[in-house]
C-alpha cells in the first residue's frame, strides 16, 4: 500500500497523467482500427486535416474552451473524448488506493501501482473497439499477455523466488484456462446453436486477463462479466432495444469486470459473492 503522506501527492499526479494518457487513448481507439499510426502523424482534425495546436491538445479543458468544436472547420468534437480521458484520470486516481491481490501479498507499493495503471490503460481501447467494431484486436491482447506475464515476473521475484515462481505458474495456467475454455464455449454453443456464442477475440481477451490476475482474479473476472452481460442482455431485451439476434460484444464486460477485480482485490469479491 502507498504510504498515506504519499496519496494527496500521487492522487493529483495521477489524474493529470491519467488524463494525457486517456487522449493517447482516444487516438489509438480511432486509429488503430483503421490501420493508421498510432504515433504519426501527429493529432488532427478527421474532418479538415488540419494539425492541432498544444494548446487544443489539453486534455478536457480543450473541449470545453472549443465548445465541442473543431476551431478551424467547426466540426463537432464527439464528448467521447474528454469523457475518455476523464475515466482514464478516474481510473489512475482509483489505482492510488487499490488493493490488488494478482500479484502477490507482498509485491512492491510503487511498481504495483505503475502495473495498476499498465493494465487499466490498457483496458480502455479493447472496450472502446469491441463497443464500436465488435472487434477486440489480436495485437492488444496478445501484446498485453506478455505485459502481464513481465509484470508478474518483476513483481513475483522480488518477493522472494519461491513466490516468484508460484505466481508465474498460476498466471500461465489462468492465461492457457482462459484462451481454451473461451474457445471451448464457443465452439459447444456453435455446434448447440449453429453459431458461436463468444468470438475468438474474447479467448485472447480472457487469457490476457489470466496473465495480470492469475487464476482466482481470472474467475472472478468471469463470474462478474457474466453477471454483467445477462442483466444488459435482459434489460435491452426487454426494453426492446436489443432484438433476439443481435450481436452484445462481452468484451467490455471482462474488462469492467477485470477492472473492478483489480481495484478492489480478490477478498473482497470474494465476500460478496
Amino acid at each position: 500500500m502507498v504510504a498515506p503522506l504519499l496519496l494527496p501527492v500521487l492522487a493529483v499526479l495521477a489524474a493529470i497523467l491519467g488524463s494525457c494518457v486517456g487522449s493517447f487513448l482516444n487516438v489509438v481507439t480511432w486509429r488503430l482500427p483503421r490501420e493508421e499510426s498510432v504515433v504519426l502523424p501527429s493529432s488532427h482534425c478527421p474532418r479538415c486535416g488540419t494539425t492541432l495546436n498544444w494548446f487544443e491538445n489539453i486534455p478536457v479543458l480543450s473541449w470545453l474552451l472549443l465548445m465541442g468544436r473543431c476551431r478551424h472547420c467547426k466540426t463537432g468534437i464527439s464528448p467521447r473524448y474528454p469523457l475518455v480521458e476523464l475515466l482514464t484520470a478516474g481510473l489512475w486516481v482509483a489505482a492510488v488506493v487499490a488493493q490488488p491481490s494478482g500479484m502477490g501479498a507482498e509485491a512492491p507499493p510503487l511498481q504495483l501501482l505503475f502495473a495498476g495503471w499498465l493494465l487499466l490503460s490498457w483496458l480502455i481501447p479493447l472496450t472502446l473497439i469491441d463497443l464500436d467494431r465488435l472487434w477486440l484486436p489480436e495485437s492488444l491482447c496478445r501484446i498485453g499477455l506478455l505485459l502481464g506475464l513481465v509484470c508478474t515476473m518483476v513483481l513475483g521475484f522480488q518477493q522472494g523466488v519461491p513466490i516468484g515462481r508460484e505466481l508465474l505458474l498460476h498466471h500461465l495456467l489462468a492465461a492457457a484456462l482462459g484462451l481454451l475454455g473461451f474457445e471451448a464455449v464457443s465452439g459447444l454453443a456453435e455446434k448447440a446453436m449453429g453459431r458461436p456464442a463468444l468470438g475468438l477475440g474474447d479467448a485472447k481477451l480472457a487469457a490476457m486477463l489470466g496473465a495480470w490476475l492469475g487464476l482466482t482474479g481470472l474467475g472472478l473476472t468471469v463470474m462478474l462479466a457474466v453477471v454483467g452481460g445477462a442483466v444488459v442482455g435482459v434489460v435491452g431485451r426487454v426494453s426492446g432495444r436489443l432484438g433476439r439476434f443481435d450481436p452484445l460484444p462481452f468484451g467490455p464486460f471482462l474488462t469492467t469486470a477485470a477492472a473492478a477485480v483489480w481495484l478492489l482485490g480478490n477478498a473482497f469479491w470474494l465476500r460478496l459473492l
